[in-house]
């Protein structure tokens, strides 16, 4: 994605709540290794509860398993790091309803929280590496009201449409799609909170990309921020988790005290440094930053969240297979570089 790439109880379910990459072999004291390796990445000798549901099945926890068996215990260690902690799902296809209903339905037994991404407005990326998106309005909104018919009455924290409104303040969306995307992106924030149990948090982008945070104001009033829980800062993107608060208090006093989400996927070791040329994807030397949490100590940040789900690619820069694909080697590289505990 381009450039990308947050005390919320709505019910009980949410009050509960470099890339080095070379292999090692087991030794002797492989089991003492692996439990040292957990508390450094967790803090203790497991993974802490979270409000929002861990996917036993992703990429990274495949990845786990298969490294496990070839012997590469310290990486597959470290991987766990991923594995381990609550990601974002990102429906994929012209049905969102498999994978949403897979997440709610795990979600569900344990009484978390599934969080979910909608991507597919139309015009998506402007033609870039995450281009797509439904191909016309009337087919986004089917899609819309499949994607919030999936949720039914559970629990769900929802990031809406990542890049929509950045790329409309930077120009990159030709101006005569402008008025449409408002116009669904207000309809969309209004089918998915008809779900009893769904969060709704419009994406604005990240502080290095819109550096004027007010003029993401107007922007987001226009496609329905008031009939919204909130906005989403730093998807997919870098910045520390200062430069993000800081944003995202500016950003909030001029839509009405809006809270928001927050993602912390990579942004462990801050942005690539300099003033380079896609930045934003697959950098290298990048790490986790601070594990998803509601419990964030500030009354404006809903949410500490892996939106990104570190390890998929940016696109393909830097040696990166497609958008969203599965990377293990960068994936190793982000926990290898994790952000201190």
């Amino acid at each position: 994605m381009h450039r990308l790439l947050r005390t919320f109880t709505a019910l009980t379910a949410f009050a509960a709540l470099g890339l080095p990459a070379g292999c090692s072999s087991d030794s002797a004291s492989g089991a003492k290794e692996e439990a040292t390796v957990r508390e450094a990445a967790t803090g203790s000798a497991g993974p802490p509860k979270s409000a929002f549901w861990v996917d036993p099945d992703s990429p990274a926890a495949r990845q786990v398993e298969q490294w496990q068996q070839q012997g590469r215990t310290r990486d597959a260690q470290a991987l766990r790091r991923i594995s381990e902690q609550p990601m974002a799902v990102w429906p994929a296809g012209d049905d969102p309803a498999p994978d949403i209903e897979q997440a709610t339905r795990g979600a569900a037994k344990e009484n978390r929280t599934a969080v979910l991404v909608a991507y597919n407005i139309p015009h998506r990326d402007c033609g870039q590496h995450s281009a797509g998106g439904a191909g016309s309005a009337d087919q986004y909104r089917t899609w819309v009201d499949t994607f919030a018919g999936a949720i039914g009455d559970a629990p769900a924290l929802v990031v809406l449409e990542p890049d929509a409104i950045p790329h409309i303040v930077d120009g990159c969306t030709p101006a005569e799609y402008h008025e449409d995307r408002y116009q669904l992106l207000s309809e969309a924030i209004q089918r998915l909170k008809r779900q009893p149990g769904a969060k709704v948090y419009l994406d604005a982008g990240n502080p290095g990309w819109i550096t004027e945070p007010g003029k993401l104001g107007e922007p987001l009033r226009k496609a329905g921020i008031a009939q919204a829980d909130g906005f989403s800062v730093n998807v997919s993107n870098f910045q520390s988790d200062g430069t993000i608060k800081s944003y995202g208090r500016t950003l909030s006093a001029t839509v009405g005290g809006k809270h928001f989400v927050m993602d912390t996927s990579r942004n462990g070791r801050g942005p690539l440094a300099g003033d380079r040329q896609d930045a934003w994807c697959n950098p290298p030397g990048r790490g986790l930053g601070t594990p998803p949490t509601d419990r964030t100590g500030d009354p404006l940040v809903d949410a500490v969240l892996w939106i990104k789900r570190p390890g998929d690619s940016d696109g393909p820069c830097r040696g990166g297979p497609a958008a969203g694909q599965w990377w293990p080697d960068y994936a190793l590289g982000l926990a290898r570089n994790a952000k201190a505990a």
